[in-house]
């Protein structure tokens, strides 16, 4: 894999930093490809998630694209159910899936705390965190939470978002109560009145608030990226696999692009929400039209939410996030993406191997 390039002196020895990185992904596919260095193993199943909060993999589950594209390299697949950025990370982390989705924020921390993980795609754009309180609440801003309990999902986006809100409130954790529950449990505590507010996640939070939370706070720019993240192992072993699923996610975001009606309907499927919220979530709160390989853009995103790593004691140093940001990103995959053409097929996510995670 990629060594870890040297924490980046300024902005501007960036893209000196990309071409090594990219350079070396040349390499190791190349390496792998002819089995030079490379386990020369046959992959029998792809362990995959999918996740609400990641509408593009609904639609991969639901036609059966993938299953049909592995089909011709004896590849199966498993899907597995993400509740949220930590749960992927720990599953990436543990080996039980070979590729997961998570936000920037979450994928960078997972390998600045030494998971051998890799970003081997942007996939979307969302604005899908906001501070929600409940209908009626006397919390009117940010400033308002000093003192406050607040329920959010560690090593989240949501999570971090909270984080930066606070912070440019003139607050800091120390002054909330932070209590930390996954997504789903977290919109039950707000509405149980167990907590004063809470770090919200859509399509969660767009449900909460068509029954009558409100977002307190909102700010797109305090969202990281939707990403899919893969396993070092992964990658090196399996790049016929990876540059697959890479093209089948661009198959489905050039579905969802020209069918938001249709991807609406997927979503408030698998997201149990009525309709209407699930396009509330893919037309206003979403954007696929995202280049697939970082930019500036991604790179800024993701140095916002780093110090607070540092800060909350989850990373060492500001050295071993700097370092991990330089090395994160495994970019020759979505370098060379075509959309795969997949056919479909009726019922396909009724004759899908899923495992759903139930914490």
């Amino acid at each position: 894999m990629p060594s870890p390039a040297v924490s980046r002196a300024s902005r501007s020895t960036r893209t000196s930093l990309k071409a090594v990185s990219m350079a070396a992904a040349v390499t190791l596919l190349a390496t792998a490809c002819s089995g030079d260095g490379g386990e020369d193993e046959q992959l029998e199943t792809l362990n995959i998630d999918f996740a609400t909060y990641n509408p593009l993999s609904l639609i991969i589950l639901e036609n059966g694209w993938l299953e049909e594209e592995l089909e011709e390299l004896d590849v199966d697949v498993q899907w597995v159910q993400s509740q949220g950025s930590n749960r992927a990370n720990e599953n990436l982390r543990a080996g039980n899936i070979h590729v997961g989705s998570t936000a920037g924020s979450a994928a960078l921390l997972n390998r600045a705390v030494g998971a051998d993980t890799h970003t081997i795609l942007i996939e979307n754009q969302p604005e899908w965190s906001a501070l929600v309180t409940q209908e009626g609440s006397d919390i009117e801003s940010v400033e308002d939470l000093e003192g406050a309990s607040i329920a959010a999902t560690l090593a989240t986006d949501p999570y971090f978002f909270m984080a930066r809100a606070l912070q440019e409130a003139g607050l800091s954790e120390d002054d909330v109560e932070v209590q930390a529950l996954q997504h789903a449990d977290g919109r039950q505590a707000l509405e149980n009145g167990d907590v004063d507010a809470w770090a919200g996640l859509d399509p969660i939070m767009a449900g909460a608030e068509a029954e009558g939370a409100e977002l307190l706070y909102r700010n797109v720019d305090f969202n990281t990226y939707s990403v899919i993240n893969a396993t070092g192992d992964f990658v090196e072993n399996h790049p016929d696999v990876a540059q697959i699923v890479v093209n089948v996610y661009e198959q489905a975001r050039e579905w969802a692009t020209e069918n938001p009606e249709g991807t609406a309907e997927i979503l408030a499927e698998y997201a149990g929400i009525e309709l209407e919220i699930a396009e509330a979530v893919i037309t206003e709160r979403t954007n696929f039209e995202v280049d697939p390989v970082p930019g500036d853009d991604v790179y800024a995103a993701m140095e916002a939410a780093g110090p607070f790593f540092v800060e909350n004691g989850d990373v060492d140093s500001q050295e071993a996030v700097d370092e991990a940001l330089d090395s994160l990103f495994y970019t020759e995959f979505a370098e060379n993406i075509e959309a795969t053409d997949a056919e479909g097929t009726e019922n396909a996510a009724d004759e899908a191997d899923i495992e759903e995670d139930d914490e």
